[in-house]
């Protein structure tokens, strides 16, 4: 009797010993398959890539996608373009260009290691088309990109310093009309942007618009491309009223439009149409046409942004429904050195059908 009890023990012990290393081997071979990134991870870990609003993600996918596309043509040689020149070479310009800027820089980059540029801000003086082009005539900067033409007086600067200046088209850009997202205006007219902007118009309500002061921003005349455009194209190089309130960037113009229920800016399409904190507007070339937006309808509604953003009026820009188009610019120095050989090789470089690509996904219009 006591033998059978012990065998009985025995075998009791063997069976839970067997079923606790039956549960621990199983155990292992789950966390051997598990993924590798599930290991560790914490509860408050940050949304995945996956998690992020889709347009989001597919706007990055696209881009990046059309930044290898450059990369793999540039190294498979079915660019037909001379290899840029070796070294280290400065530029800088239009605040427009910074959609645009890093996406053809990575990719050229990529493709040739030793054709390094650097962009470089001015010290003293906001950024812009005609602080890029100063720097460009005195030696600071390789080429200067532009979103207006060359003026005379600076043809001239350079003949008189011993070279000259030539613009090489590369993109179009749309400029926007962006006011506070609670001000209820269906567009504005060239006209009376024109008279918002010298001080004729002054109340929202004379515009179709709530009984608001209007609160006119934008960036000094004389500091980029864009604010010359618009002085030259809307008010026909009529000065800005004394009323209106100049910031130095886009940034802040946004953030005093967003902050004021009068206010009122203007800049390059891709840097302020999809923005969240303003809303952009139609335009109309005069009260007898039809008001054009430089965004695709319907607009999305700031409750809907970022999850939504608006996307651009590509081909209202392109066909010229929408009223205020520019085109952008290499500007290149003529004097036979590296220098001007690294932009006549950047230029030709976003006129190959890969760098046009990537000027559509930066928001502005091929040209070729």
């Amino acid at each position: 009797m006591p033998e059978e009890k012990g065998t009985l023990f025995t075998t009791i012990l063997f069976l839970i010993a067997l079923v606790f290393l039956g549960g621990l081997f199983g155990g292992i071979l789950l966390f051997l398959k598990a993924p590798v990134s599930n290991a560790g991870r914490p509860p408050y870990s940050a949304p995945s890539r996956s998690s992020r609003p889709t347009q989001a993600v597919a706007a990055e996918t696209i881009q990046a996608n059309a930044s290898k596309a450059l990369i793999s043509a540039l190294d498979d040689g079915d660019v037909n373009v001379d290899a840029p020149p070796t070294g280290v070479f400065n530029y800088g310009g239009s605040t427009t260009w910074a959609t645009l800027r890093d996406k053809e820089a990575s990719a050229f980059h990529s493709a040739w290691p030793d054709f390094q540029l650097r962009y470089m801000a001015p010290v003293a003086e906001p950024p812009g088309s005609g602080t890029g082009i100063s720097m460009l005539l005195v030696g600071q900067l390789a080429f200067a990109q532009s979103s207006r033409p060359i003026k005379p007086e600076e043809y001239e600067e350079a003949k008189r310093r011993g070279f000259r200046l030539e613009q090489i088209p590369v993109a179009i850009d749309g400029i926007a009309i962006v006011v506070n997202p609670d001000l209820n205006i269906p567009g504005l007219t060239i006209d009376e942007l024109k008279g918002i902007y010298t001080g004729k118009i002054t109340n929202w309500s004379e515009v179709n618009g709530p009984d608001a002061p209007i609160i006119p921003f934008s960036r000094p005349p004389e500091a980029g491309g864009t604010p010359e455009f618009f002085v030259k194209n809307v008010l026909g190089n009529a000065e800005l009223d004394p009323t209106v309130k100049l910031v130095n960037d886009t940034t802040k113009g946004l953030r005093a439009v967003a902050a004021n229920l009068g206010g009122i800016y203007y800049a390059s399409s891709p840097e302020v149409a999809p923005q969240c904190s303003t809303k952009p507007i139609p335009i109309a070339r005069s009260s007898d046409e039809l008001f054009v937006p430089p965004y695709q309808a319907p607009l999305v509604s700031p409750d809907a942004c970022p999850a939504q953003r608006n996307q651009l009026n590509i081909e209202a820009f392109r066909n010229g429904d929408y009223p205020l188009t520019r085109r952008l610019f290499v500007i290149v120095k003529k004097d036979g050195s590296l220098n001007q050989q690294a932009g006549e090789a950047y230029a030709r470089l976003i006129l190959t059908d890969q760098g046009q690509q990537l000027v559509r996904q930066a928001g502005f219009v091929n040209i070729r």
